[in-house]
């Protein structure tokens, strides 16, 4: 009897072994989808040997693909059950939220894309992995690429600064000034409903130009992308605001003289420019509601969080 059972716990347990072919399939497509954001790290981050055919990148796309194989294989079982759970989620998701199979696919192709475009790639995956509050929302709600939003840009940049001459080269810069200050003009600060956290799309925000911070940072973000900037959302603990990339010293220097000198003149007189600077030197200036010109005073300069749409 006790032989019989002891037979019978061993088949168990080699049937508890036995590695299923849908196992592999999802290791393999998983191991893809971790490997391509990888390869565009390695590939901006790595000197470019200009091997025949390309043969360097293959190899390093090959190195990338063997290795996450190695560590996905090693962790089979917990990853399986990862997977599981997660797909559940999306599942409800998909049947009962607003974030489901087609946000999650929308999000990685808009981050892959993100990546390709920008010198460090890193820094997308860094911001996409850190936390940030309610940056799933946020993130849907920045929609720079609606024709609403692209209008209302157009728009200021028609009604402010047009006339600018003798800078084509920063016209991009104006324009974003442009934007900032068409919004700065008819902004309205209104509370969020009372004991709850609300956040309203940038469509939204166009009808009364109206809300708290977070409104107002969406808004900013999406028009300011919508017309070729690029923006960020700074998190303080309490408060969020946006930022735009200014680029390197000389642009600073740029940005500085049309601001005291030429489009904010009266607003910025015998006042300082308020910036950030990133850890690659890059150099942020400050768009918050609170400001009555770009580079404004900042309500607060801790950082606990950004978030960046390249």
């Amino acid at each position: 009897m006790k032989l019989f059972e002891t037979i019978n716990f061993k088949e168990i347990k080699a049937k508890l072994k036995v590695k299923k072919p849908w196992d592999d399939v999802i290791i393999f497509v998983l191991n893809v989808l971790i490997a391509i954001p990888i390869f565009i790290i390695a590939h901006q981050n790595i000197i470019d040997f200009n091997w025949w055919l390309d043969l360097d990148r293959i190899l390093l796309a090959v190195i990338i693909l063997v290795v996450i194989q190695l560590i996905l294989r090693l962790i089979r079982t917990i990853l399986i059950l990862g997977i599981a759970v997660y797909l559940i989620v999306l599942i409800y998701g998909t049947l009962f939220s607003n974030y489901g199979f087609e946000s999650v696919f929308q999000d990685y192709g808009y981050m892959i894309y993100s990546m390709t475009e920008d010198p460090n790639p890193q820094d997308i995956m860094i911001s996409k992995l850190l936390p940030f509050p309610n940056k799933s929302q946020i993130l849907k709600a920045i929609e720079y690429d609606n024709p609403k939003v692209r209008n209302f840009a157009l728009t200021a940049t028609t009604l402010h600064f047009k006339d600018v001459k003798g800078q084509k080269e920063h016209r991009r810069m104006i324009q974003c000034f442009a934007v900032f200050k068409e919004i700065r003009n008819r902004w309205n600060y209104v509370n969020d409903p009372k004991g709850k956290e609300y956040i309203a799309h940038a469509t939204e925000s166009l009808i009364h130009f109206s809300g708290d911070c977070d409104d107002h940072a969406i808004l900013m973000a999406a028009c300011i992308r919508a017309v070729g900037g690029t923006p960020r959302l700074i998190h303080t603990g309490g408060h969020i605001y946006p930022e735009m990339l200014v680029g390197k010293k000389s642009d600073l220097e740029a940005a500085v003289y049309l601001i005291k000198e030429v489009l904010f003149v009266t607003e910025s007189k015998n006042k300082e420019i308020h910036y950030h600077i990133d850890e690659r030197g890059q150099i942020w200036l400050n768009l918050d509601y609170t400001a009555r010109y770009p580079g404004g005073p900042f309500m607060s300069e801790e950082i606990l969080g950004a978030l960046t749409l390249n």
